[in-house]
């Protein structure tokens, strides 16, 4: 950027005083004294613009006041002047692709022959080749890709659950490993959490669910799961070695999972899982709790709340009397809690269960 040449300075400055009056004295100052011009010396170099011309006018100085609208980018404009409690929350895109993040490298799935198609003798280890063949993990946010390798899946798996509810002193000891891998390489995994693209952000009571695209793989994995655990021949003693302590941590996580259906099948299989593992039942109340006090105190954001305040519906109504400290605490410091998070509405029905089961079972509780 330059200036004319400041020799003109002075009598610029008296020739600008009289160009007021009308457009000719303008010129005739321009013409003996011309005000400093700003110009820009590239597009002068190239001959688009030259000193005598006046500045290119800056973008929108041309619209009137009508036209004028506050800039759509820029929080700080929009939020001048806004109360607190009505300043809009950051929008970002929602998730609409599937949880699954991980995905088993290309693997070429053959179909493996029915149960009844060999002899009695092979029949279980034909039973852990197609377990195996369900540790593959299919891409299902793209529709059209492995279609042949995900329908030899959902066939292996519906065979899987109609073996072991149709025959007996099939499940052995070479199997619990197996399955519990399955369910776990399946349906373990990070919940992404909830966003929208436009609007506010993510409101559970007003917004539909992202369903799991893998579904049609899922449900058969928790139906064969809970078939497995409902079998006359499982074994609690066996089974204890590989439903640890880290299955159940990594199971509840699943429980903040935006499909409601998966939810459901969840809410089943811990309550199985809780009613024949009573070595397992301190932990998983107590990793519940843990749930709800982060739930409470720091996130007030969970899918999963729901479910296991029914879970601990059914939980509670088996409480022997007297009732222990542990679980007068947990009424009065995680249930009664629950009450003032803003999403109460979503869980209200089953709190209110709880709550009630205690009373029933102790109604001196109130007086306390």
């Amino acid at each position: 950027i330059k200036k004319t040449d400041s020799n003109s300075n002075g009598k610029s400055s008296s020739s600008s005083k009289s160009s007021g009056k009308n457009s000719s004295n303008s010129n005739e100052a321009s013409s003996s004294g011309t005000p400093p011009a700003i110009v820009v010396v590239n597009a002068e170099q190239r001959g688009h613009i030259t000193s005598d011309q006046n500045p290119p006018p800056s973008p929108g100085s041309h619209k009137s006041h009508k036209q004028e609208e506050p800039p759509k980018s820029g929080p700080i404009s929009r939020l001048k002047g806004t109360p607190k409690d009505v300043i809009p929350i950051s929008k970002v895109p929602r998730r609409q692709r599937s949880s699954r993040f991980y995905v088993t490298e290309k693997v070429e799935l053959e179909p493996l022959p029915s149960f009844h198609e060999v002899a009695a003798d092979r029949r279980q280890g034909l039973f852990i080749e197609k377990i195996r063949q369900c540790y593959v993990i299919f891409d299902f946010n793209d529709a059209s890709a492995d279609l042949k390798g995900k329908e030899i899946k959902r066939q292996a798996l519906t065979e899987m659950l109609d073996y072991i509810t149709k025959n007996r002193n099939v499940i052995t000891e070479p199997i619990y490993p197996e399955v519990v891998q399955m369910f776990a390489i399946n349906l373990f995994r990070t919940i992404p959490p909830q966003v929208n693209p436009i609007g506010d952000a993510f409101d559970p009571e007003e917004d539909e669910p992202v369903l799991e695209l893998a579904w049609p793989h899922l449900q058969i994995v928790y139906e064969f799961f809970l078939r497995f655990i409902e079998s006359p021949d499982f074994n609690t003693n066996i089974a204890k070695k590989y439903l640890d302590s880290q299955f159940i941590l990594q199971l509840l996580e699943l429980f903040d999972s935006e499909d409601p259906r998966e939810r459901d099948f969840l809410k089943t299989t811990l309550h199985r899982i809780y009613g024949k593992f009573l070595g397992l039942r301190a932990l998983i109340r107590r990793s519940i709790n843990n749930v709800f006090f982060q739930f409470i105190y720091e996130t007030e954001r969970h899918n999963g709340i729901a479910e296991l305040l029914e879970i601990l519906g059914s939980i509670i109504n088996g409480f022997a009397l007297p009732l222990k400290d542990e679980h007068k605490t947990f009424l009065t410091k995680v249930l009664i809690p629950l009450h003032k998070v803003k999403s109460l509405s979503l869980y209200h029905p089953q709190l209110a269960y709880c709550v009630v089961q205690f009373l029933e079972k102790d109604p001196t509780l109130t007086e306390e």
